[in-house]
């Protein structure tokens, strides 16, 4: 560990050595982040689509949309928020990031708490036939949430990437992070049915309040001198590689979102097990943290990418399976899961660690790592977005009812929620080995 700065050790925050690995406490303490953003990350995702369509009566068509044009709006300002967190990162100035992060947390915690909790007059108007007032508070809050949510998770990753000097370290961080995040989902996928969706804006405020008191005693990455200009935001896309590797997770990121969005309704229509929720997400994201170890060290072996390669092959095999299955073949679904779990380990692992590993010269490569990330996550929105904003109206126009149980809609099911995805990894697996396996 080197020396600290004077500032640093004020604010209690570290400086890192980024030749060592994080490991133990430090690990643990840069990580916890990640924990109350993938618990919030989940319910937005999955449960949110669900519970506005069944519980609320909102058009699958009329949701889609919506998250559609609210993800799509709110993903032009990562770049912004990107070169923001490299701002503020930068300067020593532990006290004004402190309450910045505190703020973002506010937000995030109170827009989480009222997506799920509505104004009575809201919910009886709609029930009335006038949804214009509720998708009006969805929609603000929504967009208040995704710019909470991608602050804080840019901030996280961009000083993650000061932390791990090479491909076998960045992994390591890379872990820490995610293996963290693996275990909010896996809270987040079981709560709900256990105290209702109700609690997860309170809960989530607990835990973002903990994970930041963590973050005030983690590692900080070493950076260089404040340049007089702020880069340009399309500066990273000068860089070739850099826009064949978001390529290629943008056609990935989309296969896995599509059954992310679906699944809910893939258990209560087509396998007709509304029941097996909270399980099958518990066994999706506990194989992925079991498996991000063995992950480490495989792509430490046989390198980033074709460790990624790997893992897109074993979603494909599991998601064919998936589109076979019918009533009652809960058993099955679980194998699936676990399988495809072990998969988006390799996802989580590889993906954001060759992100981090993309170096400019000496004097730019701390500068555009905050904007990196900013792109990074308006494509993931952008993955989100599409999912929703396709697979839910193409569900809808294919005849698929929620909670109308018929051959034609379990057959729309069936098509959307494995077949599709299997496609769209395929082309994902091929773009990285023509685009960055055999170029690099």
């Amino acid at each position: 560990m080197s020396n600290p700065s004077a500032a640093a050790l004020k604010g209690g925050l570290q400086t890192a050595d980024a030749a060592r690995p994080l490991h133990g406490v430090q690990g643990l303490a840069y990580g916890a982040l990640g924990l109350p953003l993938a618990f919030v990350a989940l319910p937005l995702t999955v449960h949110l689509p669900e519970h506005y369509a069944r519980e609320l009566g909102v058009p699958l068509a009329t949701v889609g949309a919506l998250l559609l044009a609210v993800r799509a709006t709110d993903a032009i300002s990562d770049p912004w928020l990107g070169r923001w967190a490299d701002q503020l990162l930068r300067q020593a100035q532990p006290l004004r990031l402190s309450l910045v992060l505190l703020l973002a947390a506010a937000l995030l915690a109170f827009s989480l708490w009222g997506l799920f909790s509505p104004p009575a007059a809201l919910l009886a108007a709609s029930a009335q036939g006038d949804a214009t007032g509720l998708l009006a508070w969805a929609a603000g809050l929504l967009l208040v949430a995704y710019l909470a949510y991608s602050f804080l998770t840019v901030l996280h990753q961009a000083w993650g990437t000061g932390l791990g000097a090479s491909e076998p370290a960045q992994a390591r961080v890379v872990a820490w992070r995610e293996g963290a995040a693996l275990v909010g989902v896996v809270v987040a996928s079981v709560l709900p049915s256990v105290w209702g969706v109700s609690a997860l804006g309170p809960v989530v405020a607990v835990l973002l309040l903990l994970a930041l008191a963590g973050l005030w005693w983690a590692p900080r990455p070493q950076t260089v001198p404040l340049l007089k200009q702020a880069r340009a935001l399309w500066a990273p896309w000068r860089d070739g590689r850099f826009r064949r590797l978001l390529g290629i997770y943008l056609v990935n990121g989309v296969a896995s979102a599509i059954p992310a969005t679906l699944l809910l309704f893939y258990l209560r229509d087509r396998l007709q097990a509304p029941e097996a929720q909270a399980m099958s997400l518990a066994l999706y994201f506990c194989a992925a943290a079991l498996s991000l170890p063995v992950w480490v060290k495989l792509v430490s072996r046989m390198g980033l990418a074709q460790g990624w390669l790997l893992g897109m092959g074993l979603a494909i095999v599991a998601f064919i399976g998936a589109s076979v299955l019918g009533p009652g073949d809960v058993a099955w679904f679980g194998a699936i899961c676990v399988a495809s779990g072990l998969a988006l380990g390799a996802d989580i692992t590889a993906a954001p660690a060759l992100l981090a590993r993309l170096k400019g010269d000496a004097t730019t490569e701390a500068e555009d790592a905050g904007l990196r990330f900013g792109w990074w996550n308006l494509v993931t929105k952008l993955n989100l977005a599409l999912a929703a904003g396709l697979a839910l109206p193409l569900l809808q126009w294919w005849g698929y009812q929620p909670g109308v149980v018929s051959a034609q809609g379990a057959t729309a099911l069936a098509l959307m929620y494995g077949l599709l995805p299997c496609l769209l990894k395929a082309c994902a697996a091929g773009l990285l080995y023509l685009l960055w396996i055999r170029k690099e």
